[in-house]
């Protein structure tokens, strides 16, 4: 095992001093190595400095230009700092630069819904899924988009494998349960809007829903 995927192995086991010194190393001993950059970029940004983080995928970036992680690195700290506009252009360039990963496709499809262009966001949150099917998060979101467009019968199917993925995800019970309201299916409605309560009974928008719906029976 060389350093780059022992300092990985550290930042899985959540030992990110440890990883820190391993990555600190490689790039001391060969400093023209841009993964050694990206890596050690992912551990600051796994502890909370993204702008120190940044830099050091600016840095791999300048070693070489078609270093696709560090693209998508930068694109994820753009993202969560709700900086959507910078976000999709790393995303958009990574994959450019050959990175045709499910979670390049999931980010960049996430931040073009963040930039309400569901219907750009579609087709990456698609591929998205056709790349990792065990993926329940981006059936969530394939769902979701689906839905925010009026495919209603296509989100349902989306989120009835969401749920089949994890029989836990509040959020897709309740979309469900919107979308068979949607469809004028109340009883359904209220089978999923039940399940979310039973599974977060403090879910107060699957609250709202069945009390409406119960009210108008």
């Amino acid at each position: 095992m060389d350093k780059n995927q022992l300092g990985v192995q550290y930042m899985q086991e959540g030992k990110w001093e440890e990883a820190a010194k391993i990555f600190n190393e490689v790039i001391e001993e060969n400093p023209q190595d841009p993964i050694a950059y990206i890596n050690f970029g992912n551990v600051l940004s796994a502890v909370g400095d993204d702008e120190k983080a940044l830099k050091f995928y600016e840095k791999a970036i300048q070693l070489d230009e078609n270093t696709a992680a560090a693209y998508y690195s930068a694109g994820t700290i753009y993202f969560s700092n709700d900086k959507f506009e910078q976000a999709k252009k790393m995303f958009e360039t990574a994959m450019k630069k050959g990175l045709q990963s499910s979670d390049n496709y999931f980010m960049l499809g996430l931040t073009l819904v963040q930039l309400e262009q569901g219907k750009f966001a579609l087709p990456y949150l698609q591929r998205s899924v056709e790349l990792n099917e065990e993926d329940s998060e981006a059936r969530f979101q394939y769902g979701l988009c689906l839905a925010q467009l009026e495919l209603i019968d296509e989100a349902i199917v989306q989120l009835e494998k969401c749920i089949e993925l994890d029989d836990e995800h509040t959020d897709a019970y309740y979309n469900l349960g919107v979308s068979y309201a949607y469809k004028e299916n109340a009883a359904k409605a209220l089978e999923m809007f039940d399940k979310a309560l039973e599974i977060q009974p403090d879910h107060l928008l699957a609250g709202h829903a069945k009390k409406l719906i119960e009210s108008a029976r």
